[in-house]
C-alpha cells in the first residue's frame, strides 16, 4: 500500500503525536508499504527508510507550526497515495485533508489534540469559551473532509460525537513494553539515578512529558510537605521556568531531570516509585502506558484518556480533580504503602504487554482498508 504521512508535529520534536507517527512508520516499513511523511520544518531527510518532506512552518510557543500552502498538493499529487494518513490535523492537516478530497484520494484522521480545550485555558474566561467554540466549529469542518476519524480514548470518541464529528472509529496507541520494562532497575545507571534522587530512601514520585500550561503540573504543589517524598518532572517546554518558580514557592522539593530519550528516558521511568499525571486534557495519555510497562503504579485524573488506561485501585488510582486534596490524597495513600505500589505497578504491567505497535499498527491498516472500499468525500 501507498501511505502518505501528513503531520502537525515530528522530530526533532518530541510529543505523543510524534511518537505515534515513528512508531507507525517502523512498522509499516517492516510490513513492506511504500511511505512518505510531510511535516512541519525543522524535520530530518528521512525516517525509519522513508523521505521526509518538510514544508514550510512558523513557531508558536516554541512549536514550529506547518503552513497551509500549495507544497502539500503537489507533494501528494506526485507520489499518488493509495491513503493519506493525517495525524492531528488543525492547519497542515487540514491543508493536507481538502487535498486528499481534491484529488480523490481516501483519508484518514487522527484525532490527538484538544486543541479547543487549550484554547479555552489559554483565553479565561468568556474569550476563551469564545475561542474553544469557534475551534470546535474548525475541529468540525476539518474533519468532515475526512474518511474517517480515529479517536484514541472512549472519552475522545464521546467527544466527538458530541460536537457533531461524523464517521468516527476507536483506535488506542500501542507502547514498547521491550524498551519500558521493570528490569531496567537493576541497571546501574538506573540505580545511580535513584541514589541521586533519593539518597535517604525517599519516595520518588514523578512525571514524564511536556512541561507546558496545558498539562497543569500546578498540581504538584498540593504535595508540598508530605514527609520523605521527592519530586521529579521528566521534560522540557515553554513552561520550564514557571512550573519551578510555582513548585518551589509551595515548598515542594522538585526536581527537574529535562529531557530525556532511549534508554536514559527508560532509566527516568525505572527510578521512580509512582507515576502522577496531572493534566485533564489528555485525548490519551501515552506516558501513563510507558509508566505502567515499567510496572509503576499511575495516579491520575478522573477524565479523558486516563478513564481508559487506569483500572482504578488495581493498576493506580483515579483522581477528582475538582477536589484540591484528591491527588494529594492519593500519592500519600500509594507512598505509605510499598506492596501495594508493587501490586499495583505489576497488575499495570500485565495490562499494557499485549498493546504492541506492531498489533495497533494491523488495526489501523484495517481502518485504511476500510477508507479505501468506502466512495471518497468530495471536497
Amino acid at each position: 500500500m501507498r501511505i502518505a504521512i501528513v503531520t502537525e508535529s515530528f522530530l526533532p520534536n518530541l510529543n505523543g503525536v510524534t511518537t505515534s507517527v515513528c512508531r507507525v512508520l517502523e512498522c509499516l516499513r517492516d510490513r513492506g508499504h511504500e511511505v512518505i511523511v510531510i511535516a512541519p520544518r525543522p524535520a530530518p531527510a528521512s525516517w525509519a527508510g522513508f523521505p521526509v518532506h518538510g514544508v514550510a512552518s512558523v513557531p508558536v510557543r516554541q512549536f514550529p507550526v506547518g503552513l497551509p500552502t500549495g507544497e502539500v498538493e503537489a507533494l501528494l499529487a506526485r507520489f499518488a497515495p493509495d491513503v493519506v494518513h493525517v495525524a492531528s490535523p488543525f492547519v497542515l492537516g487540514a491543508s493536507a485533508l481538502g487535498a486528499a478530497a481534491r484529488l480523490g484520494i481516501a483519508s484518514v484522521a487522527v484525532y490527538q489534540t484538544d486543541m479547543p480545550s487549550y484554547l479555552a485555558q489559554h483565553c479565561p474566561g468568556a474569550l476563551g469559551r469564545g475561542a474553544a467554540t469557534a475551534a470546535w466549529r474548525w475541529v468540525r469542518r476539518v474533519h468532515e473532509l475526512a474518511d474517517l476519524t480515529l479517536a484514541p480514548s472512549s472519552a475522545a470518541l464521546a467527544e466527538l460525537e458530541a460536537h457533531g464529528i461524523p464517521r468516527t472509529r476507536s483506535w488506542a496507541r500501542g507502547v514498547d513494553a521491550a524498551m519500558f520494562h521493570p528490569h531496567w532497575r537493576t541497571d546501574a545507571g538506573t540505580r545511580a539515578l535513584r541514589r541521586s534522587l533519593a539518597p535517604h530512601g525517599e519516595v520518588v514520585v514523578g512525571y514524564v512529558g511536556r512541561l507546558a500550561p496545558e498539562k497543569e503540573l500546578h498540581r504538584f504543589a498540593a504535595l508540598a510537605g508530605l514527609p520523605g517524598l521527592r519530586v521529579v518532572l521528566v521534560g522540557d517546554g515553554p513552561g520550564r521556568a514557571d512550573d519551578a518558580a510555582l513548585l518551589g514557592a509551595a515548598g515542594l522539593d522538585v526536581v527537574l531531570l529535562g529531557r530525556r530519550e532511549g534508554d536514559d528516558l527508560a532509566r527516568a521511568y525505572a527510578a521512580l516509585d509512582v507515576f502522577v499525571h496531572t493534566g485533564t486534557r489528555e485525548t490519551f495519555g501515552q506516558t501513563l502506558q510507558e509508566a505502567a510497562a515499567t510496572a509503576l503504579p499511575v495516579v491520575a485524573p478522573a477524565r479523558g484518556g486516563p478513564l481508559d488506561l487506569v483500572d482504578h485501585s488495581r493498576t493506580g488510582l483515579l483522581f477528582d480533580p475538582e477536589d484540591p486534596a484528591a491527588m494529594r490524597g492519593a500519592v500519600a495513600h500509594l507512598a505509605g504503602d510499598r506492596a501495594k505500589r508493587e501490586a499495583m505497578g505489576a497488575a499495570g504491567r500485565r495490562r499494557v504487554e499485549g498493546r504492541s505497535w506492531s498489533t495497533l499498527t494491523d488495526e489501523l491498516l484495517r481502518h485504511y482498508s476500510t477508507v479505501l472500499r468506502a466512495p471518497a468525500i468530495v471536497a
